[in-house]
């Protein structure tokens, strides 16, 4: 039960990081950041496992690894929504 409180947690904030990056924090609320943090963990360790690795998120201590793969993947997930609906990457 723990390590699922702590998947949400980082999903969250990981979401909250992808979305100030791509800058569409002023668009998403609390619960779309863990979605994408979330979504964008699967994505990263789909893609990039063989550049960084495989890494989980939920476990404890947080694997570093892990993390930027799930970062990257949350900033590509967000790339393409913003490619979706703005039509272009940024955003702005």
């Amino acid at each position: 039960m723990m390590g699922f409180i702590w998947f949400i947690i980082m999903g969250g904030l990981i979401g909250w990081v992808a979305s100030m990056i791509m800058n569409r924090d002023a668009a998403m609320g609390k619960f779309w950041n863990v979605v994408v943090g979330i979504v964008g963990s699967f994505i990263g360790n789909t893609l990039f496992s063989f550049i960084l690795g495989t890494g989980d998120i939920g476990s404890w201590p947080p694997d570093l690894m892990g993390i930027a793969s799930a970062l990257l993947g949350a900033v590509v997930l967000l790339g393409v929504l913003n490619l979706i609906q703005r039509g272009n990457v940024r955003g702005e």
